[in-house]
């Protein structure tokens, strides 16, 4: 999604134009949607976030704080 790669970037203090656009694979999904409700009625899960913006920089900040762990991961 445009938008959220946009808020990434911003998030990041990227330029709006820090990825590549690749063309969209044959019969690709338009919208995801997520019911919680089992997790929250089951579970009695609550989202840590609610607030999307403020999510991402914590998830952002996750990944740069934990780089020794993730990136040799990422090299298999």
């Amino acid at each position: 999604n445009l938008s959220v790669m946009q808020t990434i970037l911003r998030l990041m203090d990227l330029s709006p134009d820090a990825f590549d656009r690749v063309t969209d694979r044959a019969g690709h999904d338009l919208r995801y949607a997520i019911d919680p409700t089992p997790l929250r009625d089951e579970l009695g899960w609550r989202p840590a976030h609610t607030d999307f913006e403020a999510g991402l920089r914590d998830t952002i900040a996750w990944y740069r704080d934990n780089e020794s762990w993730w990136g040799p991961l990422k090299d298999q």
